[in-house]
């Protein structure tokens, strides 16, 4: 996985869900090795969590570049040539290499911000935003007009900087309700919070209220960024009416469609993005080593026969060419040194059983 700024959703990944790395060659005569498989990079964007079925961080992809390995290709096997021995100089079998990784994983993406613009529904994010930037979001009079984040660049006089409209927060939203969740994690990675309200509602104060109080029952660290107060819909009398009765300090009264207050807020952004902390650091992927056991050799007895199982004997079976008469009689000599055949005399198997090593079954012959 690499994390790229040339991308901004993972709608490639919605197309094609199943990806595969290029397999390894076969060596050659003259003691030549096979060549490996090329590595199948997969670019995401920025601020990816990468996570496995149990919804474990394997790695979190939030700086651009950023790499990680999340399955790794099988070992290569050795050719006839390292079988050689006093006794025989040209053994008829090699060892086949060993399957790579598989495994599930899911995609879930934060979207990284300098400043966050968070309210309700329809207070006028994506008009703001639009107003701002050269983003253009979908515009409407009803729920949920926007149903996933815009991001828009604005240019000041500090230079530029990311906005990201983060779709409107209904009451509950820090519970799920809505779309809370999907919601507000998008707001995670801001560095900003700029709470927009609608001035010209019955009452913007309790909305604004309600607003911060979602987003501190969903993360109290969130609600303890830097953030601006901006009141829309300046182009309206009611919220004309607001601003002039209001004593509220560093309040941003401002018109989405006209213009007005605007460059005043674009300021405030600069300002407050100066003093607000870095994002944090992307979070270390856990590394899990599987290291085989010194002896978990296990046989369990089934209604069909005998399971065995543990590392050292499974990674044999793997490496084990069955199509070979040499190659099955080395595994045969390699199962007495691993204790296999005493372990299965011990729990009672006789001449005929079926006995089944990582997936593959055989008949036992004393």
């Amino acid at each position: 996985m690499k994390a790229t700024t040339q991308l901004t959703d993972l709608s490639a990944y919605k197309r094609q869900a199943r990806w595969e790395a290029e397999a390894g060659a076969n060596g050659a005569g003259g003691r030549k090795t096979g060549r490996n498989g090329a590595d199948l990079v997969l670019e995401v964007p920025v601020g990816t969590l990468v996570l496995d079925e149990e919804g474990g961080l394997i790695a979190d992809l939030a700086l651009p570049g950023a790499r990680t390995v999340v399955a790794r290709g099988g070992a290569g096997g050795r050719g006839n040539v390292h079988f050689k021995s006093s006794r025989q100089h040209a053994p008829d079998y090699a060892e086949p290499g060993l399957k790579g990784d598989e495994l599930t994983v899911t995609f879930d993406l934060k979207l990284i911000a300098d400043v966050g613009l968070v309210g309700p529904p329809n207070v006028g994010k994506s008009s703001l935003l639009a107003s701002l930037t050269a983003a253009r979001p979908d515009v409407g009079n009803y729920a949920f007009t926007t149903l996933d984040p815009a991001l828009g660049v604005a240019e000041s006089r500090a230079g530029r900087f990311v906005i990201a409209e983060i779709p409107g927060l209904v009451e509950g939203a820090s519970r799920g309700a809505g779309l809370g969740h999907r919601f507000l994690r998008h707001a995670e990675r801001t560095r900003v919070l700029v709470y927009v309200v609608d001035g010209s509602t019955p009452d913007p104060w309790q909305g604004l209220e309600n607003v911060i109080g979602e987003v501190a029952r969903f993360s109290p660290e969130l609600a303890r960024r830097p953030y601006l107060v901006a009141v829309n819909k300046l182009d309206l009398e009611e919220t004309q009416r607001l601003r002039k009765r209001s004593r509220r300090k560093g309040v941003h009264f401002i018109s989405a469609t006209t213009g007005e207050g605007l460059p005043q807020l674009l300021d405030a952004m600069v300002t407050a993005l100066a003093s607000a902390p870095e994002p944090m650091a992307p979070a270390r992927p856990a590394t899990i080593k599987l290291t085989p056991a010194a002896s978990d050799l296990a046989v369990e007895r089934r209604d069909w026969g005998f399971e065995v199982t543990g590392s050292r004997v499974e990674h044999l079976v793997s490496h084990t060419n069955l199509e070979s008469a040499g190659s099955l009689d080395r595994f045969q000599a390699q199962l007495d040194r691993l204790g296999v055949n005493t372990a299965l005399e011990a729990a009672g198997v006789e001449d005929g059983d079926t006995v089944r090593i990582g997936g593959v079954e055989f008949e036992y012959r004393p």
